[in-house]
C-alpha cells in the first residue's frame, strides 16, 4: 500500500494562515494539515497535522476513531480527562507523547494557556 504523502523538504510553515476547525470541534480548536489525507470512510490514508487550542478551550466528550494516532505536545499545556464543563483531568507539559491504537477512547481535552500538538494519523496497511 502506497503512502499518500509527497516528498517535501524543509520549509518554513506559515503559522498565521491555513488553519481550519475540524468537523465536530469547537471554534477555538483548529487544525493545519501538513501532509497527506485520511479517508475514514474507506479506512485508508495517513495525515500529519498541527492541532492548536486557544487558551481556555476544551472538548466535552471522549474521542474514539478507527485509525492509529500519535500525538506530541509541542508547546503549551494539555489536560486530559476533563469533564463536560472543562474541570478536572491530568495536565501535561511540552515534549510529552501519546500513541493510541484504533478504538482507544481518549479525552476530553483542555488547554489553559493554549497549545500546539503535532499529530500523525494512519490506518494499518491492508
Amino acid at each position: 500500500m502506497a503512502i499518500n504523502k509527497l516528498h517535501d523538504e524543509f520549509k518554513t510553515l506559515d503559522m498565521l494562515s491555513g488553519w481550519e476547525v475540524p468537523k465536530g470541534y469547537p471554534a477555538g480548536i483548529q487544525q493545519k494539515i501538513l501532509s497527506g489525507a485520511l479517508d475514514e470512510e474507506n479506512r485508508k490514508g495517513s495525515r500529519t497535522r498541527l492541532l492548536r487550542f486557544e487558551p481556555g478551550e476544551f472538548t466535552t466528550v471522549p474521542f474514539v476513531h478507527e485509525y492509529w494516532e500519535e500525538v506530541f505536545l509541542v508547546t503549551g499545556d494539555l489536560t486530559v480527562g476533563n469533564d463536560a464543563q472543562g474541570k478536572g483531568g491530568e495536565s501535561f507539559s511540552p515534549f510529552t507523547y501519546a500513541c493510541r491504537p484504533p478504538g482507544a477512547y481518549h479525552g476530553p481535552f483542555r488547554s489553559e494557556a493554549g497549545c500546539i500538538l503535532l499529530e500523525i494519523h494512519y490506518f494499518d496497511p491492508a
